[in-house]
């Protein structure tokens, strides 16, 4: 079984991960071997971001009240990745000695994560014009909100420009902000096309001007069930990198919006629930400490709801009678995103709440199986919804960083702005209900220019703040 191995700040750990090398000799991290225990020496160590809530008392990791993240070194933690016995007796042993040695915090289950791809079914409804129709794309571009250099990440199988641009689109592309993981021979932006070209693809639909960044996690060649599947250690490495970058923006104009379009589909991969190396239902999971940190550095981070709707789930889908909206894709720092067709109709498998870690998930729906990037028959799945809204979100950034307007606040607004599809208000199958850009563009309209925006460095061409009350949901 392949584990994150979460160890105390140490001289040499510390300065492994400043320089971006690999991990130290194993006597430098622990004071002998652990027996069963196999770190993969080709692993760069991940420093992992100490949450701090700013209520004595309060836990740090329910993320309400407030809670502040430290990266000093005496109080971070690493993150490194490692193996254990298959059996459960040597498992059960080597878990026993890892956890007794004083300089591990923990270990953590490193399951297989799998793209959200599209659901075998009936044929495409509607196409990306209609798409941009129904959600109201016009008023955001009359508004001056196209995503212009907006940074957008597609963390995903990689993108192919080349494909973008045969299909109409013309988008900024960062290669030096792109990542590839270890042993992947293709290039950002020339990675065989496939889902997360299609991605890619649809966040244009709302933000054609963003600039793409491709983190091509989920062709890791780290061995997984399917071509297109990786290893959460993958994403710890993608979203530290992300990290790094948000933290030396401006902190007047940071902007960051990173699409999640996979989640997990197998528990078998995962730690029971309640055992403390989960990530499923476990706050306390590094990848999801990581996540709650983008966040409040000003990153918007979009993960689809997954599907595995109970009408007509993914083959792969593993989870039972089971909530299958977990681990990050349910954190309440991200907007867990369902899926519409073009006629407002719930697509079938769609995943439906609770979440784990947040029972209000999915947030919000957004249109999938519709005709557009020509990768599939359809751009379908949550996998399609999910960058159709990151392309709204990277609209929304281009005149409200999130200086002005936080991560927490415009998800509110999103809430609010929304077209109700089920029950009154929130609900299982549509959360708040399909994104509106059209009625979103028109609050953002109505909201005076605040002296917090002019403090922040805002131009005379930007309109400025929204009152606090807008993020008061949670």
């Amino acid at each position: 079984m392949r584990v994150l191995v979460q160890f105390r700040s140490s001289p040499a750990v510390h300065a492994a991960t400043l320089r971006g090398e690999a991990m130290p000799p194993f006597a430098a991290t622990t004071a002998a071997p652990i027996p069963g225990l196999l770190i993969d020496p080709a692993f760069t160590p991940v420093q992992v971001p100490t949450p701090q809530a700013d209520e004595p008392g309060a836990s740090p990791y329910l993320y309400s009240p407030a809670v502040s993240f430290s990266m000093a070194p005496e109080q971070a933690t690493y993150l490194v990745r490692g193996s254990l016995p298959d059996d459960p007796d040597g498992q059960r042993a080597a878990l026993a000695e890892a956890t007794a040695r004083p300089e591990v915090v923990g270990v953590f289950s490193d399951p297989v994560i799998e793209s959200c791809l599209v659901c075998p079914g009936g044929p495409a409804v509607g196409s990306d014009q209609d798409v941009a129709a129904q959600l109201g794309v016009k008023a955001l571009a009359d508004a001056g909100m196209d995503g212009y250099r907006v940074p957008v990440a597609i963390v995903d199988t990689g993108v192919n420009l080349a494909h973008l641009e045969s299909r109409g689109r013309d988008p900024r592309f960062s290669r030096q902000r792109s990542w590839t993981p270890a042993g992947v021979a293709t290039r950002p932006g020339q990675h065989p096309v496939g889902h997360g070209t299609m991605c890619a693809y649809d966040v244009g639909i709302a933000a054609p001007k963003a600039t793409l960044l491709d983190h091509a996690l989920l062709l890791s060649e780290i061995p997984g069930e399917t071509s297109m599947s990786g290893l959460l250690s993958d994403a710890v490495l993608s979203f530290s990198r992300l990290l790094g970058m948000v933290q030396a923006m401006p902190a007047g104009r940071r902007a960051l919006v990173v699409n999640n379009s996979w989640g997990m589909f197998s528990p078998t991969w995962d730690f029971p629930v309640g055992h403390p190396g989960n990530y499923s239902d476990n706050p306390a999971h590094p990848f999801n400490v990581i996540v709650a940190s983008l966040e409040a550095a000003g990153a918007d981070i979009l993960f689809a709801a997954g599907n595995c709707g109970r009408d007509c789930p993914d083959g792969r889908c593993r989870f039972g009678t089971a909530r299958p909206i977990c681990g990050a894709n349910s954190h309440p720092s991200v907007l867990s995103v369902a899926g519409v067709d073009s006629r407002k109709r719930r697509v079938g498998y769609s995943s439906q709440g609770p979440g784990r870690l947040d029972p209000t998930k999915p947030d919000l729906s957004a249109y999938t199986h519709f005709k557009g990037s020509g990768v599939y028959p359809s751009d379908g799945g949550t996998s399609a919804a999910c960058p159709v809204a990151a392309g709204v979100v990277a609209a929304v950034r281009e005149r409200y960083p999130s200086s002005v307007l936080s991560p927490a606040e415009l998800r509110a607004l999103l809430f609010k702005t929304a077209e109700d599809l089920g029950g009154t208000g929130f609900d299982h199958d549509f959360g708040w209900g399909v994104i509106d850009a059209q009625r979103l563009a028109t609050t953002l309209a109505g909201v005076r220019r605040s002296r917090r925006s002019s403090r922040a460095g805002m131009g005379p061409g930007n309109p400025g703040g929204v009152p606090r009350e807008v993020g008061s949901r949670r």
